[in-house]
């Protein structure tokens, strides 16, 4: 299959690439860096070098693939004139005019966790959109949202804390259920979306292992040897605080704030737990915990 990445060589594009080369696929990836070229080629892919802005790149560049795989890539959260929920917008609707015009028949795309709901999801309320764009499309086109669930390296934005003062706190936690992710497993799935016989529109939840905040902070304490790790649960108020005082762009701090609300409340997950995938992915936290040792220390 011809078959177009984008989200460059990324925590998920990069493995994902690698294993579609592997079996045997004519992979393109997009990257808007163009010194990724080399590394692109290197894995026996193509590099189309351009941006997600530019709809004639991206029309130019999905004509004649059997398949494309679409996500938005992360943003400057500390940007004070980042309209994020805009941001995503825009890029559904580049996305949505390109796999038209350029006559694609197979997407699959990158979504989250809390993409079904259309209030309390937060800064998510961008991933719920772009589904909704693409949804447009015509009946013919079949797109699977793949809807992730915690990524594992977002723990890394807990390490100066810990370091700091010992625990990690967010207004999230403690003794509630946090579905995790590894980019690995998210990258396995894409790739089984990407060439499987599926038809219409599709949801497909993917998760590697559910913890509660307590569990996490126990694996990821005895990795770094701190044992007595904890996961303390604090206000919406201090949360959103104290992301705007690390320099956050508040409209987003207030976002990510409500995002994290709904996990302790259980609203951003309840869907996720209707139609948890009947296999977990392979990479446990237990894995990525040495990772994060290695970055800690």
């Amino acid at each position: 299959m011809k078959i177009v990445v984008t989200g460059s060589l990324g925590h998920i594009s990069k493995p994902l690439c690698e294993e579609l080369v592997q079996k045997g696929h004519a992979v393109t990836v997009i990257s808007s860096n163009p010194e990724k070229r080399k590394a692109i080629e290197a894995l026996g892919a193509a590099a189309a070098i351009g941006t997600l802005e530019d709809i004639p790149f991206l029309v130019s560049t999905f004509s004649g693939a059997d398949a494309v795989y679409t996500m938005v890539p992360p943003n400057n959260y500390f940007d004070p004139s980042l309209d994020l929920l805009a941001y995503y917008r825009r890029l559904g609707k580049n996305y949505e005019q390109a796999i038209r015009q350029a006559g694609v028949k197979r997407v699959v795309n990158l979504s989250s966790i809390g993409a079904h709901l259309v209030k309390g999801n937060g800064i998510l309320l961008g991933a719920h959109d772009v589904e909704q764009i693409l949804n447009k499309l015509p009946e013919e086109v079949t797109i699977t949202h793949l809807r992730p669930t915690s990524f594992y390296y977002n723990l890394y934005g807990y390490v100066d804390m810990i370091k700091q003062y010992g625990f990690i706190a967010a207004n999230y936690g403690a003794e509630d259920l946090i579905p995790w992710v590894s980019p690995i497993d998210i990258a396995a799935a894409v790739a089984d979306e990407l060439t499987s016989l599926g038809q219409g529109r599709i949801i497909r939840y993917v998760a590697s292992e559910d913890l509660t905040g307590s569990q996490t902070a126990h694996i990821i304490g005895a990795a770094i040897g701190k044992p007595e790790l904890e996961w303390k649960v604090v206000s919406d108020e201090q949360t959103k605080n104290g992301l705007v005082a690390a320099g956050m762009n508040p409209q987003i701090a207030a976002g990510l704030t409500e995002m994290y609300a709904g996990f302790h409340s259980g609203l951003l997950a309840e869907d996720y737990f209707r139609n948890r995938p009947a296999e977990m992915g392979k990479v446990k936290l237990s894995q990525f915990a040495q990772e994060f040792a290695a970055a800690f220390h």
